[in-house]
């Protein structure tokens, strides 16, 4: 097979995202400028699609529902056309029976009649108003709510039942509630790889996510960092991401953390634009990630989730076990081997006889 690295010092590598560090980074602010946010043709489907689906996990922690839901929102956010009736939403890959049936109701009366029932019960929006919150999850959500609290306001006032993570997400509640529009996302990914690029050149970093697909807005900045001299037989190296926070936090970056352990740090930052005007806090984690198992990260992490679930599938289909960490051949007893070495995304690919498909491909 053929596996190439291509690392060509005082030049700058990009492929489909992933920019490696130790490469001068000079070249990047030449960006070419995007498209306007195009409005979906069928978002009042996608919109109460992705309200159930929320309600599924949040409140009945149905998380097969949950997953049905997001599928058939994705598939339907990118039909060209708009759709006139749940018989030909359900021509469509991920869209049953029933969701046809609610998309019927839905085109009919312009309203959902469990929509309806569900905004009505005072608990389950009351989970759902509660998870919103950096740091609450169902579980937490439906604690707080038995204990009487149900908006923010509530929350605001009870404050002390808060851990530190919860404090910062009720903190900067409106701010993380609002999108990050591509242009704000461009300019942080240039000052988030010039100042890693400066603590150290042979970093590798990549800004994953909907993002990395090329999506007009995104909801956090998700970022993957690995340095050769942290691999998967190497003992822990925490200093090689704690070194590259400090640096952000010194800019003023970084604003304020979440938490911090030895691979990961969840946190705050924020943009200064060009007027000097603060634009809204935003979400930021970091993941460090060996060398040995960057790839494969990146490529999870990219997603999109139905592109990695099929993915997984027709790696399995060749022979093959994949998931966030590495790609392993299975053996006629079905037992996984050693990890196969993958130096890029298009090493994965190939090992399973795929064609390589660019990010922005892979939103289905």
């Amino acid at each position: 097979m053929g596996l190439k690295l291509f690392c060509i010092r005082n030049w700058i590598h990009y492929h489909g995202g992933t920019f490696n560090l130790s490469l001068q980074l000079s070249t990047f602010t030449a960006m070419s400028k995007r498209k306007a946010p195009q409005e979906s043709l069928n978002e009042g489907i996608t919109d109460f699609l992705i309200e159930l689906a929320n309600y599924e996990r949040n409140v009945n922690r149905a998380i097969h529902k949950y997953n049905a839901y997001r599928k058939a929102a994705s598939v339907i956010s990118k039909y060209p056309s708009k759709i006139k009736s749940g018989a030909e939403a359900k021509k469509l890959d991920g869209v049953g029976a029933k969701i046809a049936e609610k998309i019927d109701e839905f085109l009919t009366t312009g309203k959902l009649r469990k929509l309806e029932k569900i905004r009505q019960d005072d608990t389950s929006s009351s989970i759902n108003l509660l998870t919103r919150v950096s740091g609450i999850g169902p579980a937490a959500a439906r604690k707080l709510v038995e204990e009487g609290i149900r908006s923010v306001e509530d929350l605001k006032k009870n404050e002390q039942k808060l851990n530190h993570h919860q404090k910062i997400g009720l903190k900067y509640f409106d701010d993380f509630e609002r999108r990050i529009p591509r242009k704000e996302m461009l300019q942080m990914q240039a000052i988030i790889l010039k100042e890693v690029g400066k603590q150290d050149p042979d970093y590798i970093a990549t800004i994953c996510g909907s993002f990395r697909r090329g999506a007009e807005s995104s909801g956090d900045i998700d970022i993957l960092l690995t340095h050769p001299a942290f691999t998967s037989e190497s003992a822990k190296q925490p200093k090689l991401l704690h070194q590259v926070v400090e640096r952000l936090e010194k800019t003023s970056f970084v604003t304020d953390t979440l938490s911090k352990g030895d691979t990961k740090f969840m946190g705050v930052c924020r943009l200064q634009d060009e007027s000097g005007e603060s634009l809204p806090f935003r979400r930021i984690d970091i993941r460090l990630i060996p060398k040995d198992q960057y790839y494969c990260g990146v490529l999870y992490f990219t997603g999109s989730d139905i592109f990695n679930k099929n993915m997984r599938a027709h790696a399995l289909e060749m022979g093959f076990t994949l998931n966030e960490y590495t790609i392993r051949p299975l053996g006629v007893t079905g037992v996984a081997g050693e990890p196969l070495p993958v130096q890029s995304e298009e090493d994965i690919f190939e090992y399973i006889q795929w064609k390589y498909r660019e990010p922005k491909e892979r939103s289905e």
